[in-house]
């Protein structure tokens, strides 16, 4: 399988079954597509895999290192010495991209990067982080600086990726966008995805607003929270949100959650990472997802829902806008943010004003709800298939590899 003379070895942090964000996502499903089209090897963390082609490198042992960010570089090392057959080097995430950039330098291929998140953009990580968030900083910035070609998975990003990172050169940043699976991802609406639905306390029949994401600074949930005390009290909220950063912000959403159920009935919080299909269950029997993120290079989140024929009201910000259409298949909150790299909105009180009074508006229209929600689905049929996506990933590598 695959075409030999081109060997490309992927490098990332995730992998599966070790899957917890979009990164992970958009490895996998890149990966899948790219073997029936060059020889492609995966190499990533956590351990070794069933497949033949895929090598996974176990972390040293907890408490070798005082960091963790020390612990992922050990893991980089070992996977830049496992590049020695490749012709090129492609990489995800700072996890990996010290990897791939020390991969290049050791055997002389060419090094590619897909930006699926940035640094500088998140400097709230320092509260996770300490002085690891400086060496994962070093780690990110010295691959960019030295990388044949760095992939933005949209032009939002690419634009972040500019103003972050100044001494990139321009032409050296291709838009190739993230896609998602759509024979995996799609509407259910038969009776077992109706009683996995049932098995969350959900009433499939009651009109259900949806959020899914890590409890993180990037993905706006407090804002989103203090938003839902003024919708319609007869609408079901669900929250599939776990995996907190740090124990502050898991305190700050815990609480905003309790009061929001002191307030109103119908709020169901899921803080385990559910599998797919459940997550495409709970999806298709909802009316309405909400991306409230702060920081969102372009969310995986909502393509998936918009596979399974949602609408999805979300915030006006990073590659948001290449994704959901206003007016067509959602609504676009807008924000004004600080450009210090938070993405903090500059009058919160305004931001949560807007989004409560756009979801009200959503929700206001069932029919209307209904006709954006099958325009969801049409467009990531049109625009957003893991198939086109891993043609035009490969023209980046034959581009790079003609210079």
């Amino acid at each position: 399988m695959g075409d030999t003379r081109l060997r490309v070895d992927l490098l990332t942090r995730e992998y599966p079954p070790h899957v917890y964000g979009g990164a992970g996502v958009h490895v996998a499903e890149l990966a899948k597509v790219l073997r029936d089209l060059v020889d492609v090897r995966v190499l990533a963390f956590d351990g070794p895999r069933p497949e033949e082609w895929v090598t996974g490198y176990d972390s040293p042992p907890a408490g070798l290192y005082p960091n963790p960010a020390l612990a992922t570089f050990d893991v980089d090392l070992k996977m830049a010495g496992g590049t020695a057959t490749a012709d090129l080097i492609h990489s995800h995430t700072w996890y990996a991209n010290l990897g791939g950039h020390l991969g290049s330098l050791l055997y002389g291929v060419p090094h590619i990067l897909s930006a699926h998140s940035l640094e500088p953009l998140r400097p709230w990580k320092a509260e996770q982080l300490g002085g690891g968030y400086a060496l994962s900083s070093w780690a990110e910035r010295t691959a960019y600086e030295h990388a044949a070609t760095v992939i933005a998975v949209s032009a939002g990003m690419r634009r972040d990726i500019l103003r972050a990172y100044p001494f990139v050169d321009p032409d050296k940043v291709e838009v190739v966008h993230n896609g998602i699976d759509l024979d995996k991802w799609h509407p259910l609406k038969d009776g077992a995805a109706a009683d996995t639905v049932r098995e969350h306390g959900i009433d499939p029949e009651q009109p259900t607003v949806v959020f899914v994401g890590r409890i993180t600074r990037q993905k706006g949930l407090p804002y989103f929270l203090r938003a839902l005390r003024q919708i319609d009290p007869d609408t079901q909220i669900v929250l599939a949100a776990g995996a907190p950063d740090t124990p502050e912000i898991a305190a700050e959403v815990r609480g905003l959650v309790e009061q929001l159920k002191s307030e109103r009935q119908g709020v169901i919080l899921i803080e385990q990472m559910l599998p797919q299909p459940k997550l495409d269950a709970i999806l298709s029997f909802a009316s309405l997802f909400v991306c409230p993120s702060i920081y969102e290079p372009l969310g995986i989140v909502n393509l998936e829902a918009m596979a399974c024929g949602l609408p999805v009201v979300a915030t006006a910000t990073g590659g948001i806008p290449e994704v959901v259409e206003d007016g067509v298949t959602g609504w676009l909150v807008p924000i004004k943010q600080r450009d210090d790299g938070t993405g903090t909105p500059l009058d919160p009180a305004r931001f949560i004003q807007d989004m409560a009074d756009t979801l009200n508006e959503a929700l206001s229209n069932p029919e209307r709800l209904k006709a954006f929600g099958e325009a969801s689905r049409r467009r990531v049929e049109e625009h957003f298939s893991w198939r086109g996506i891993g043609q035009r990933t490969v023209e980046v590598y034959r581009k790079v590899l003609g210079r």
